[in-house]
C-alpha cells in the first residue's frame, strides 16, 4: 500500500502503521536498540537509561495535557507513588520486579483518580493549582509517613534481577528500562485509535460539544487523570530502582515543572512530541555542561562561574520555543520531512 493510496478497511485505516516502509523503519530502530549497549558506553547507557524514564512519564503527562487538555502540575508526586510503593513491596514481600512495577502504576492510578476529581468541577489554571495541592499533599505524607516511607531519611531498594543477572548498572538495567519504553509508547499510541483516545480528543477540542453528543465527560476526564497517573507510577517505580534510593526530594515540584516543559517543547498532542521532549529535556543540560567544561579551558574558575548560566541558558531555550514554536519540536520533525518529501521539486 502507497502513502496517499485509498484505505479499503477501516483496519487499515486505522493501522498503527500503514505502510511496509514505516514497518521496515520500526524494525530499523528495534535493531538499533538492540545494538546500542554493544557500541556504548556507560555514560550514554546511563543517559538513555535516564532519558526512558523520562519519556514514559511525559507520555503520561501528554495523554492528559496534549491529548485531553487537562493541565496537571503532579506528575512527580504520582511518579513518586509508584516509586514508593515498588520499594515497600520489594523490601517487605519479595515479590518479583515485574509485580512491583504493575503494582505501583496501578497503587498511582488509584491517587490520579482522586486527584482529578477537581477536574469535574474546574479547568485550566484552577485546576492546575488544584493538583499543585494534591502534589503538596502527597509530599507531605512522603515525609511523615515514616513507616511506609521511611521519611526523610529516603528507602534504599535492591536492584531488580532477571534470570539470574541482577540489573543494577546501566548495561544490563537498559534491558529493561527500554523494552518497557517501547511497550507504553505503543500502548499510548494505540490508545487514540480507540473509542476512549478519541473521546480524551474531543473533550480538548470542545468539551460541551463532547457532551452534547454523548461524551461522559467526567468519566472519561477521571480515566485520563488515571491513565497519566499509571504511566508516572510506571516511571517512579523504574526511577527507584534505577537509582537505588528514593527520598522526598526525589519528586519535588520543580520536576512536575520540567515534565511540562517537556511536554510543550516535543508538542502537545503528539506522540512523537514525547519522545522528543523527553530526549531534549534530558540531554540539553548534559550538553550545557559539556559547554561550560570546555570553557574551563580557556578561564579558571568556569563551572563555579558559569553554572548559573547554563540555567538561564536553558530556561531561555524553553521561552524561545514557546515564542517561535508553540508546537515543538515534533512540528520542526514533520516540516524537515514534507521538505525531503517534495526535494528536490520544493521551490
Amino acid at each position: 500500500m502507497r502513502i496517499g493510496s485509498p484505505k479499503e478497511t477501516y483496519a487499515a485505516d486505522e493501522a498503527l502503521f500503514r505502510t511496509r516502509t514505516q514497518w521496515a523503519w520500526f524494525g530499523v530502530l528495534l535493531a538499533a536498540l538492540a545494538g546500542f549497549p554493544f557500541v556504548a558506553n556507560l555514560y550514554w547507557l546511563y543517559l538513555v537509561c535516564l532519558v526512558s524514564i523520562n519519556v514514559i512519564a511525559v507520555t503520561g503527562l501528554n495523554v492528559l495535557t496534549g491529548y485531553t487538555g487537562q493541565v496537571s502540575l503532579g506528575q512527580a508526586a504520582f511518579m513518586g507513588v509508584g516509586a514508593y510503593t515498588v520499594a515497600w513491596l520489594e523490601n517487605h514481600t519479595g515479590s518479583p520486579f515485574p509485580v512491583n512495577l504493575l503494582a505501583g502504576s496501578v497503587v498511582a492510578t488509584g491517587v490520579g483518580l482522586i486527584a482529578g476529581l477537581p477536574s469535574l468541577r474546574v479547568k485550566g489554571l484552577y485546576l492546575a493549582i488544584a493538583t499543585i495541592a494534591a502534589s503538596f499533599i502527597l509530599l507531605f505524607i512522603f515525609k511523615n509517613w515514616e513507616s511506609v516511607t521511611n521519611g526523610t531519611r529516603g528507602i534504599g531498594i535492591e536492584p531488580p534481577s532477571a534470570f539470574g543477572v541482577a540489573l543494577e548498572n546501566p548495561d544490563t538495567f537498559y534491558w529493561l528500562v527500554v523494552p518497557v519504553t517501547v511497550v507504553m509508547l505503543l500502548l499510548a499510541s494505540n490508545l487514540f485509535r480507540t473509542r476512549i483516545g478519541r473521546a480524551f480528543i474531543a473533550i480538548r477540542d470542545r468539551d460541551i460539544s463532547a457532551s452534547v453528543l454523548g461524551i461522559d465527560l467526567p468519566r472519561y476526564k477521571l480515566m485520563s487523570f488515571g491513565i497519566s497517573a499509571f504511566y508516572a507510577g510506571m516511571a517512579g517505580g523504574l526511577y527507584a530502582y534505577f537509582f537505588g534510593s528514593i527520598n522526598p526530594e526525589s519528586f519535588p515540584l520543580l520536576m512536575s515543572i520540567f515534565l511540562l516543559a517537556a511536554v510543550i517543547v516535543g508538542g502537545m498532542g503528539s506522540m512523537l512530541g514525547s519522545i522528543l521532549g523527553g530526549i531534549f529535556m534530558t540531554l540539553v543540560p548534559e550538553l550545557l555542561r559539556y559547554g561550560i567544561d570546555f570553557l574551563g579551558l580557556f578561564m579558571e574558575n568556569a563551572s563555579a562561574v558559569l553554572s548559573p548560566v547554563r540555567t538561564v541558558v536553558f530556561g531561555l531555550l524553553i521561552v524561545g520555543f514557546l515564542l517561535f514554536e508553540p508546537l515543538g519540536l515534533a512540528e520542526i520533525w514533520r516540516r524537515i520531512r514534507r521538505f525531503f518529501h517534495l526535494w528536490p521539486f520544493r521551490t
